[in-house]
């Protein structure tokens, strides 16, 4: 009967064993038609980023992840090599990023060079953006949704912005209309997921920008379901402990102007046909509207910026569909008080801060990042742009937008909420 027992045993913790080295192995081979490393490489250390720890609190882990931790480690030294070779061959690239998409001409680029000796101080800054941040979100008197549930307790659809790199150990957040485009293309060049006939792309600008936006090109949090099953949370939570993890933020105002000019100034079909038509029927009592963007614009038909405002502060839209990413709440995107950021980037200091994370995560060397767009919409416009909205609804507006103000330190626009 004992003899029993143990080949049963046995049986089983061969099984789990299989299983697990099927897991590792699909990580490292898997979804190589976009060349996705997901091999689970010994992060850089990041030095002087605050609130990132050396390797040592592993052991506060629970059994499983504690174990899988361990496993996945086993296959740290035979891609360290790849990894060298890999940087080798970054380094070969030129200096200044060739523009070969043609929206990119359009838009133009600031070449001009920052010195970061002469910018803000970045480590005392980091630091000043963390405290408020964890303040804010331990403080019982400032509330607004989600806040205070558990990273368990997020749905799995809602963490499709969580970016993973496992070459370098990065884990990025992107928020729409915060230079996510650019980032993304920096993911791209960072984990080798995408090819320019055969060679990992080297430049971010060499980057389509279709390309840039495929989901399939990209690692997310909500991937790991279907790679691995049960195990998804264990996995998250171990490279959200060990992982370098940081999001780019921006005035929550300044960023709806942004994502208006964006999806509803230029011609945009499908924002026209999910989101402008609605609007217009329903703002601006227009009826038997043109089935396309180019009729629309040329009968002289566009959403208004106050349309846009009354939809967003419309009850009814969050009844059929969450936010937009494009103006969906950057607390709704990035969990930042369930996912501990190491660094919080913002776009109004853009450059200074691109310049130091990528120093800080020892890939400065590897690629720089792209130069900010000349014409990028400045706070200072923000009178302009609410001058016509009333007093009431951009109290309501800044209410919707009130975690995100007080979580990034953003003042509270007090000119637009006072006669």
């Amino acid at each position: 009967m004992t003899k029993a027992r143990l080949l049963r045993l046995s049986v089983v913790l061969v099984s789990i064993f299989m299983i697990l080295l099927i897991i590792v192995y699909w990580d490292n081979v898997g979804t190589a038609h976009f060349y996705l490393h997901t091999s689970f490489s010994r992060p850089h250390s990041p030095g002087a980023i605050p609130g990132i720890t050396a390797g040592g609190d592993w052991e506060a882990l629970p059994d499983v992840d504690e174990f899988l931790a361990k496993l996945l480690s086993s296959s740290l030294k035979q891609n360290s090599s790849i990894s060298r070779k890999t940087e080798q061959l970054l380094v070969q690239g030129s200096s200044k990023p060739v523009v070969s998409n043609l929206e990119e001409n359009v838009r133009g680029y600031d070449w001009s060079t920052h010195n970061a000796r002469n910018s803000l101080d970045q480590e005392k800054l980091q630091i000043e953006r963390q405290r408020t941040l964890r303040e804010f979100c331990a403080n019982s008197s400032f509330a607004f949704p989600t806040k205070d549930r558990s990273f368990d307790d997020i749905p799995n659809y809602e963490l499709n912005h969580l970016i993973v790199d496992d070459r370098h150990g990065i884990i990025y957040c992107y928020v729409p209309k915060v230079a996510c485009t650019n980032w993304k293309r920096v993911m791209i060049v960072l984990s080798e997921s995408l090819l320019d006939q055969g060679v990992p792309y080297r430049n971010p600008l060499d980057i389509p920008r279709e390309h840039v936006h495929n989901t399939s090109t990209h690692l997310t949090f909500n991937k790991f379901w279907r790679r691995y099953g049960k195990f998804s949370r264990h996995l998250m939570k171990i490279k959200l402990k060990k992982y370098t993890k940081f999001l780019f933020v921006r005035d929550p105002f300044v960023r709806l102007i942004s994502a208006f000019r964006s999806k509803f100034e230029l011609e945009n079909e499908e924002f026209y046909r999910r989101f402008a038509i609605p609007m217009l029927k329903l703002y601006s009592n227009h009826t038997n509207l043109p089935t396309s963007v180019s009729e629309a614009f040329g009968a002289g038909l566009k959403v208004s910026f106050s349309d846009f405002i009354q939809y967003l502060l419309d009850p009814r839209t969050e009844k059929m569909a969450p936010f937009n990413e494009h103006w969906r709440q950057v607390y709704r995107l990035c969990h930042p008080c369930q996912i501990d950021y190491d660094f919080i980037g913002k776009l109004e200091t853009l450059d200074e801060d691109a310049a130091y994370l990528l120093q800080l995560l020892k890939v400065d060397r590897l690629l720089r990042f792209p130069p900010s767009y000349r014409n990028r919409t400045a706070s200072s416009w923000e009178d302009d742009w609410f001058a016509k909205i009333p007093l009431a609804w951009r109290q309501q507006l800044y209410k919707l937008y009130e975690a995100d103000f007080v979580l990034f330190g953003y003042p509270k626009p007090e000119n637009l909420l006072k006669d």
